[in-house]
């Protein structure tokens, strides 16, 4: 990097333009946002025979204007252990505490302008209770099938990147090709 020019600090998000060399010597602009990471939780009601019961949110949301299914997912707050961040959000917008708690990994959903990764984790075990949506905060919770979620992603019904890689995730894992290492919530919202 040759320089740096803020160019938006929001209460959400940090932009910068930074004058950076290129490797064959030329100069160039990369424009970008910083985020600060967020989580996404893939909600497992009940599985059998390679299939879930699983939850899901529906969303409108301002920036493509309209409504979008997803999974529970949120933003990470400073200093915020993911994993916790996982138990909160899925707690704040679900109403659900999960007894188990997988990490699947990571993803970066717009590495061409933004620092943000979404790291994903599975829970099982859920027990329902209240919701505690943020101020400002409206969305729609209900279950659906694997298949069901599987062909909203084949037919365009799921456009949110961040759930078509759980998707990934979950068609992988209840076939066996990709392994999640499970632990126990010894007491609610503190880990194992």
């Amino acid at each position: 990097m040759l320089s740096r020019t803020e160019l938006l600090r929001g209460d959400f998000l940090h932009v910068f333009r930074d004058q950076v060399r290129l490797p064959d010597g030329a100069t160039a602009q990369r424009e970008y946002v910083v985020h600060p990471g967020a989580v996404m939780v893939v909600p497992l009601l009940s599985v059998s025979d390679r299939a879930a019961q699983i939850v899901l949110e529906r969303q409108y949301r301002y920036p493509v204007r309209r409504t979008i299914i997803e999974f529970p997912a949120g933003k990470i707050d400073s200093g915020e252990d993911t994993w916790v961040c996982a138990q909160r959000e899925l707690r704040e917008e679900t109403g659900y505490i999960a007894s188990e708690w997988a990490r699947a990994g990571v993803l970066h959903p717009v590495v061409a302008y933004s620092t943000e990764f979404i790291e994903v984790w599975f829970a099982r075990g859920l027990s329902a209770g209240e919701r505690q949506l943020d101020a400002g905060e409206f969305l729609d919770v209900f279950s659906a099938s694997s298949e069901q979620l599987m062909d909203w992603c084949r037919t365009g019904e799921v456009t949110d990147a961040k759930t078509m890689v759980g998707a990934l995730w979950l068609q992988n894992w209840l076939h066996g090709a990709w392994a999640l290492d499970w632990r126990a919530v010894q007491s609610e919202g503190g880990g194992a």
